[in-house]
């Protein structure tokens, strides 16, 4: 590598950590992890008045959004899914006890495997993904990702101070 044409290996590996973080951040905000911690389970598919969602609605649509990216980025047979439908759940409620645990779950997994491609020095990050078009990189990917997280994130906040059960302290 040259200098000036090409990113020193050392601060790509920077750029890769500083990503990877991003994906969970919580340093200028609550981050999604303190978002969805104790949730009460009669509060998660409520709709406070002036809210379009609940709780759940957020939590899902974050969920499904980031599996979304994950699978554009990596799985060979991706299928695009159909605007907004696949990205909402149907019912502001969530379908089973277990359902808030399981999203949460997967949510963190995923994320996880987005931090794993963020990290990986294989992955060139300004190449476009195998179904993107010139611009849609893995580097834009990741960013959107995080960005559309934070987002929700700071609407999951907002909900569930109108619902008064965000921990104060």
């Amino acid at each position: 590598m040259s200098k000036g044409d090409d990113m020193s290996a050392d601060r790509m590996e920077l750029l890769r950590a500083h990503l990877a973080r991003m994906l969970a951040w919580k340093d200028a905000h609550a981050g999604f992890d303190r978002a969805v911690d104790e949730v009460p389970d009669g509060l998660q598919g409520v709709r406070p008045p002036g809210s379009p969602h609940s709780p759940w609605e957020l939590l899902e649509h974050i969920r499904l959004a980031q599996c979304d990216i994950l699978s554009f980025c990596r799985d060979a047979e991706y299928r695009e899914l159909k605007w907004p439908d696949d990205y909402w759940p149907h019912s502001a409620v969530p379908p089973g006890a277990e359902s808030w645990g399981e999203s949460v779950a997967a949510m963190r997994r995923d994320r996880a495997a987005l931090q794993a491609l963020a990290l990986d020095p294989a992955v060139d990050l300004l190449t476009p993904t195998p179904h993107g078009k010139a611009d849609q990189t893995y580097l834009r990917e990741i960013l959107l990702v995080a960005d559309h997280t934070s987002h929700h994130v700071g609407q999951l906040v907002l909900v569930r101070r109108l619902l008064g059960c965000w921990p104060t302290g």
